[in-house]
């Protein structure tokens, strides 16, 4: 018989055995993606719903629960964490506001009529289907509806920058003010989750308006002192070339914002990318080589067991032909408000139906975002495991479709191409 601390060893090697399954499938499929024209998440995904119940688990000797058991199902959980929590950073760190500049009023226009017919639709949805998905006092009709409206205004900011710089997007008009409208999407659409899981958190409505009102002054401390701190001390790190010290702090804060948050009331990502936000981008080509690279490689190292923790959650053999009718509203429901919303928005900014129809199928992409939202929702208790499902599919059908569908041709790109501008999110995708 074991010892409790080799049984303990045996656990973790088990866990991180579980990830190297993950990042060798992953790479294997998201080369296949690649191949398909399909951004490489779409493999990632797929392949951590693939060691999943879906369809290891449906192999005779119940493999999932032996490749991954539930003692170490924790271990993978915490590993998923911290490589979302250094994503998100990355993702409020890349935010580019310069995205903006001289496309202002046509950004804003695509994506707050993107979010809102999205958000209106999601709340129908949601209030149509919440009776079948809140047994045994399961989520409010309120929860559900506020958060089914985030999830359906999302646009997968770093995965459209992938598919914009894959397909030689990235400086035409057309892929500008989609990722611009993207950037705006995703702010609103956190704005809204952060929302959702303080009122979920709080246990009445004097916790909702504690919640609100630290949530309040944390983004102001955030801006107004942590900011300014931060910038005065990577200026002295840079200067002093105390590189992996500038690396510590810049992780360390994140992972600190990111317990605040929590702390406060409202999820942990939001922590991570408030904290990214505040960072300072200068000095740029260091920053770049000295924190910016190791931080995307560490993220991309960890962020596996994020697709694995996703997909032990996901069951598609456990739908009902009932679930499969809600499918089919979900994606006609997502689709419907992202195409209808960005496209109309765009023929009203004066484009034309081509680069408009080019608009509203890059808004229509979710990708790995959509999958943090899902989590977020998962572990609020919001979305029981059938519900979870079908959103994730819909993420991979509305991500799949921009690939196959966008147009070629430079008219619908929106002629001449942009200037050069900085770079944006390297992002998974």
């Amino acid at each position: 018989m074991q010892s409790p601390a080799s049984h303990a060893e045996l656990t973790l090697a088990t866990a991180m055995a579980g990830v190297a399954f993950i990042l060798v499938l992953g790479t294997v499929l998201g080369a296949g993606a690649r191949r398909l024209r399909q951004p490489a998440v779409i493999g990632e995904i797929i392949a951590g719903i693939a060691l999943g119940p879906s369809l290891l688990g449906q192999l005779p000797g119940n493999l999932t629960d032996k490749v991954f058991p539930a003692e170490a199902r924790p271990m993978l959980n915490a590993i998923a964490q911290v490589g979302l929590l250094l994503f998100m950073f990355m993702i409020g760190w890349e935010f580019e506001k310069g995205l903006l500049r001289n496309r202002r009023t046509a950004a804003v226009a695509v994506s707050l009529s993107s979010v809102a017919l999205s958000f209106g639709l999601g709340v129908c949805l949601a209030l149509a289907i919440h009776s079948r998905h809140a047994p045994g006092g399961g989520s409010s009709s309120t929860s559900l509806a506020l958060f089914m409206g985030a999830a359906m205004s999302i646009t997968a900011f770093p995965v459209l920058a992938r598919i914009l710089t894959d397909s030689k997007m990235m400086r035409t008009p057309v892929g500008a003010l989609a990722l611009a409208g993207a950037a705006i999407d995703d702010v609103l659409a956190w704005c809204i989750l952060a929302v959702v899981s303080a009122t979920v958190t709080a246990s009445g409505g004097g916790d909702l308006f504690q919640i609100a009102g630290l949530s309040f002054v944390y983004v102001a401390l955030m801006f107004t002192v942590v900011r300014p701190v931060l910038a005065m001390l990577v200026r002295r790190l840079a200067r002093r070339r105390a590189l992996p010290h500038l690396l510590v702090l810049l992780a360390g804060g994140a992972l600190l914002s990111a317990y605040a948050t929590t702390w406060i009331g409202i999820h942990a990502i939001f922590g991570a990318f408030l904290f990214g936000l505040v960072t300072p981008r200068e000095p740029a080509d260091l920053l770049q080589v000295h924190v910016r690279r190791p931080l995307d490689m560490v993220s991309a190292l960890l962020m596996p067991a994020f697709f694995i923790v996703t997909g032990l959650g996901v069951d598609i053999g456990g739908l009902s032909a009932a679930n499969y009718l809600e499918l089919a509203a979900i994606i006609a429901v997502a689709c419907a408000g992202k195409l209808l919303g960005a496209g109309l928005a765009a023929r009203a900014c004066g484009m034309g139906w081509g680069p408009a129809r080019t608009i509203a199928l890059l808004m229509n992409t979710r990708g790995l975002t959509e999958l943090i939202i899902l989590n977020v929702g998962a572990s609020l208790g919001i979305l029981d495991t059938s519900l979870f499902t079908m959103m994730v599919i819909m993420a991979l059908v509305t991500t799949a479709m921009a690939g196959p569908l966008l147009p070629r041709d430079e008219e619908a790109w929106g002629t001449k191409p942009t200037p050069a501008h900085a770079e944006p999110v390297k992002a998974r995708g």
